[in-house]
């Protein structure tokens, strides 16, 4: 499609004084059909020509009746527009070759130019289970590395775990007191938060026990040796527990780089604060006013000397841009974290760094269950393991009762169950709250990830029963192919690539997830109507190739989110 607006606009150029990178921008798809596949809106040459848009399009229409280009077969005035109708014979041949030699590799871009870009995502709290509330950071994080590498850029994952702070004195004061090894080994991560919950529960009824807690953190952030044992005990446990949720989403960071992490870099980011005049002390503690700025002081070091989160994120901001020289930097948290992320922004602006509007929040909203509490450790966290396990659970009933004889049931049905979760977040634009029902997420017909999978898996039966799972390619069959399911669901496919770099600039997977459930349900309607397995062999062969390029698109966007494609389902 990109190549046909390429073509028009060199066509319209001298005809309506325009670049053609303006005209380009301008072409877009009209809301039927008949009237064309790609319309040129006249409406900003009015002022210009002193004519209505309607009379400069008639005038155009008349300039290039009878001609016709690459990928055009002729324009047609309608209203204030100049409808183009594409040469569906050329257009289907050019497309559906370039999707056939592409493979994998179609709707790839080098547009990045292997720029990098650091994409921090996830970060649970260490020693407390893996909750759902972080799936929408995850998968939105995870989908948004693969979109963006697929643009052409290096993508850096980094998991900013919540592996610091007074909480780990509050554990240690847990474990001493109450701590068990055996059950720490037998299940860490719930176990630890039971330790924590209780140190609470206690704590309410005892001041001295947040006292305690304070001086154990005090010696953690001395290095005392016990305490940092206990510290790197609770984290390496921590880990495994969540390495095994990333694996099961078939994720993987390039660093575990947690607040942790920028210990030593605190006291420099202090200093040069202090040095350029950006912060001030107040009543003992350090802040920078920020009310010029139409944003309330940040508080960087609190009158007992500690650090904040936001001064956290400042030294790791610094840290990343010199370690990797990003050109974009990528906090995939959620829109209550607005403030913060403008605060630090503007405090790296009146630093000098250039590059402080690199640094971009993308904020989304809360997930919710319909049915409310799924399951609840201490009446007050779901988790994410339960929530994938439940999906997969109940994917396997369904394939049980639909495909009751296929080989592999649990393999389609991680494929399906992890999918529906995926999707179930990612189809929503990531600023809403989502509602996550089970009913919907996992309905074959709706529009959901098991709806675009399985369309995938009966476009791979379709070619397993043909004979041939590769057909040859062929220029002179694609040339049967005329009706308007085939020609629509060709036009649809077109658009994967212009979806990717939309997916990619907005940073809203949403809009690839969308435009994959267009596919699958072009593909659909194509299918009712359409047979593919006919006599005629030239048809069979070019609409064999048309469900070979369907299921290419199919699985690369899919595989764009974390999504598996099965074959068989």
């Amino acid at each position: 499609m990109d190549h046909c607006k390429e073509e028009i606009s060199r066509v319209l150029a001298p005809l309506v004084m325009l670049e053609e990178s303006r005209i380009a921008g301008l072409l877009e798809e009209p809301p039927a059909p008949e009237m064309g596949d790609l319309a040129f809106p006249c409406f900003t040459l009015a002022a210009q020509k002193k004519q209505s848009p309607a009379a400069i399009a008639a005038e155009l229409g008349e300039a290039l009746s009878g001609r016709r280009g690459e990928c055009w077969e002729k324009a047609v005035a309608r209203g204030p527009y100049l409808n183009f109708y594409l040469d569906y014979p050329v257009f289907s041949r050019d497309l559906l070759k370039k999707i056939y030699e592409a493979g994998s590799e179609y709707g790839r871009s080098n547009l990045g130019k292997g720029g990098a870009i650091v994409i921090d995502y996830s970060s649970p709290n260490i020693c407390k289970p893996f909750g759902i509330g972080h799936i929408r950071s995850t998968v939105i994080g995870h989908a948004l590395c693969l979109i963006l590498e697929a643009q052409g850029y290096r993508t850096i994952g980094i998991n900013h775990l919540g592996d610091w702070g007074t909480q780990f004195g509050k554990m240690i004061v847990a474990y001493e007191r109450w701590g068990d090894d055996e059950k720490l080994q037998q299940d860490p991560v719930n176990y630890l938060y039971h330790l924590y919950v209780r140190f609470h529960q206690e704590a309410e009824k005892n001041d001295a026990f947040e006292e305690e807690a304070r001086a154990w953190f005090k010696r953690l952030e001395d290095g005392e040796e016990e305490a940092v044992n206990y510290w790197q005990l609770f984290r390496r446990l921590s880990l495994e527990n969540y390495d095994q949720i990333y694996d099961l989403l078939g994720i993987k960071f390039d660093y575990y780089h947690g607040e942790s992490h920028y210990n030593d870099m605190l006291d420099d980011v202090i200093r040069m604060v202090q040095e350029k005049g950006v912060a001030v002390e107040s009543e003992g503690a350090l802040i920078v006013d920020l009310e010029k700025y139409g944003l309330p002081p940040a508080m960087l070091r609190k009158k007992d000397g500690a650090t904040l989160y936001l001064t956290r994120d400042l030294a790791a901001a610094q840290y990343r841009h010199r370690t990797f020289n990003f050109v974009k930097a990528l906090y995939v948290v959620g829109a209550e974290q607005k403030l913060h992320f403008q605060q630090m922004v503007k405090i790296l602006e009146l630093l000098g760094f250039s590059w402080a509007q690199d640094c971009i929040h993308i904020p989304f909203g809360l997930i919710r269950f319909k049915e409310g509490r799924m399951s609840t450790r201490e009446g007050k966290m779901i988790l994410l393991e339960e929530v994938l396990q439940k999906a997969i659970n109940l994917a396997r009933e369904i394939i049980e009762e639909k495909n009751p004889g296929l080989a592999d049931k649990e393999s389609a049905a991680r494929m399906v169950g992890l999918g529906a979760v995926r999707f179930g977040d990612l189809s929503n634009d990531r600023v809403k709250d989502v509602e996550f029902d089970w009913d919907k997420v996992l309905d074959f017909s709706g529009e959901t990830a098991a709806y675009i999978q399985y369309a995938h898996a009966r476009i791979c039966s379709i070619l397993r029963r043909s004979g041939s799972a590769d057909p040859a390619w062929s220029d002179e069959a694609i040339a049967a192919l005329g009706r308007e399911e085939e020609k629509a669901l060709v036009k649809t496919l077109a658009a994967y690539p212009e979806k990717i770099e939309a997916s990619a600039a907005s940073y809203r997977p949403s809009i690839l997830a969308r435009y994959l459930v267009d596919v699958a349900r072009d593909f659909n309607r194509f299918y009712h109507e359409c047979p593919v397995l006919v006599d005629d062999p030239e048809l069979r062969r070019a609409r064999l190739l048309l469900i070979l390029a369907v299921r290419q698109v199919l699985k690369n966007g899919l595989g764009l989110l974390g999504i598996a494609a099965p074959e068989e389902m």
